[in-house]
């Protein structure tokens, strides 16, 4: 079997909706599929101790970081009867409002990519070394816990 070469999810910045968009059109070609299911991450507001956040800071061992997105990849294919699946995530500054994860899963089958999606954005959350600094509106700062 061919080994899959790994792939850089990383983005620079927010994830733009003209982006999102351009990936779902592409698709529209492919007529083997018959459903498929994103997952947006959005950065927000939230308040600690009083602070509102404004942005998240995100940095990873891109190396690492890059080898688990490609080892959670190859298990979801594994396990499930994907078409395609695309993972995105941002490095560097994403204001609030703005996308910092993108997760596009394609199948022939609707209940497959509720599944699969669930599955690839838990082990993303679980398993890649990706950091986020919040960014508070006084411009203090604190590493994010991930929940």
């Amino acid at each position: 079997m061919e080994k899959k070469k790994t792939k850089n999810v990383f983005v620079q910045g927010a994830i733009s909706s003209e982006f999102i968009g351009q990936s779902i059109a592409k698709h529209q070609t492919k007529t083997n599929i018959g459903a498929h299911n994103i997952f947006l991450g959005q950065v927000r507001a939230d308040i600690i101790d009083g602070k509102t956040v404004t942005a998240i800071d995100y940095t990873a061992y891109e190396e690492m970081a890059n080898q688990k997105f490609h080892e959670i990849r190859e298990a979801t294919f594994a396990k499930y009867d994907l078409t395609c699946m695309h993972i995105y995530h941002s490095l560097g500054q994403v204001n609030i409002g703005e996308i910092c994860l993108f997760v596009f899963v394609s199948s022939p089958r609707r209940k497959i990519v509720f599944k699969a999606l669930e599955y690839v954005v838990e082990a993303i959350k679980a398993d890649v070394p990706v950091f986020g600094k919040e960014i508070f509106e006084d411009q203090t700062h604190q590493w994010k816990q991930n929940t």
